[in-house]
């Protein structure tokens, strides 16, 4: 009998977040915008030179973060650090919840204080919200596009430098599964640690037939389990023939990589519930509907980052 599913699947939740790296992110866009961080030598002049030129906006002010187009809300809690960080004489009030659907212009939030400051803070509190509002309704467009089924769909390490766990975040808030977090927590065994072993995955047919995939990968999964014991042991297949001797050598979820819907059916046949299974590969939404009534543990795909788009949001004033 298979174990949890458990070890395998989270949702990141805003209090997994490390706040003061978080901080650090948001200095590091404040500092981009007031003085010109990232250059080899620094502006002569720094800080917010078009609001400086502004008189009379001493009172306080109110203006909404307003949708352009229908999204999911993201990065909300993210608002009051960014404030903080440009001297916090200002404050929000979110108008919907994390993951909220928000029709074309309704509002996100309603920020109030400073009007200097609100101005200085708008490109970067746009910048994060829009960023990862993005990512989040991307990946609701696929898990709509998956169904209801017990099929799972998970997110991949493809993302943003510096940015993972934001953005993973963000495809938690579309109703996604966050795969493994970063090369620590799983051991994941694909083509080039195989070709380390030795194994040719583009060599003769003959001899990948012959025993020598099956030797290959048997070992790779019991070295894996020898030096990880605590950890998940995941690997990718390209081939129905590879799939016995992953099953003997015990790994825990097999990635069936670029199999089409025909291999993926004969593969869960030759499974047979003995490890998780987990589709990757030309997933797309038009694709991701065939797959989710096959009876796959899980669907992975990197598009939920990096084929999301920036989506439109405003900051309108009150009068």
């Amino acid at each position: 009998m298979r174990p949890s599913s458990e070890p395998l699947l989270r949702r990141l939740s805003w209090d997994d977040l490390d706040k003061g790296y978080l901080r650090k992110l948001v200095e590091i866009a404040r500092d981009e915008d007031l003085e010109g961080l990232g250059l080899r030598q620094s502006p002569g002049r720094k800080g917010d030179a078009s609001t400086a030129c502004v008189t009379g906006i001493s009172r306080a002010a109110e203006a909404d973060l307003v949708a352009r187009g229908e999204l999911i809300a993201c990065g909300l809690p993210l608002i009051p650090l960014v404030l903080s960080a440009y001297g916090g004489r200002a404050t929000v009030q979110p108008r919907v919840k994390e993951g909220a659907r928000v029709s074309k212009g309704g509002a996100l939030a309603t920020l109030t204080g400073d009007p200097r400051v609100l101005l200085a803070a708008e490109r970067i509190v746009l910048n994060f919200l829009q960023r990862l509002s993005g990512v989040a309704s991307q990946t609701r467009l696929y898990v709509e596009a998956l169904g209801r089924g017990r099929t799972r769909l998970l997110d991949t390490r493809k993302t943003t430098p510096g940015y993972r766990m934001l953005e993973k975040y963000a495809v938690a808030c579309g109703g996604g599964w966050n795969h493994r977090l970063g090369l620590f927590d799983r051991v994941m065994l694909k083509d080039n640690h195989l070709a380390l072993l030795g194994f040719d995955p583009e060599g003769p047919k003959s001899d990948r037939l012959a025993g020598t995939p099956g030797r290959r990968l048997a070992e790779a999964v019991s070295l894996a389990k020898a030096a990880a014991p605590e950890l998940p042991v995941e690997v990718e297949v390209d081939r129905l023939e590879q799939i016995p001797a992953v099953l003997d050598a015990g790994a825990d979820v097999v990635l069936l990589d670029n199999f089409t819907v025909p291999q993926l059916k004969r593969a869960l046949t030759a499974i047979g519930g003995r490890a998780f299974t987990e589709a990757s590969g030309g997933i797309t939404l038009k694709t991701l509907p065939r797959l989710g009534g096959l009876g796959l543990d899980f669907v992975s795909t990197g598009a939920l980052v990096h084929r999301s788009v920036w989506v439109d949001i405003g900051l309108d004033w009150r009068t």
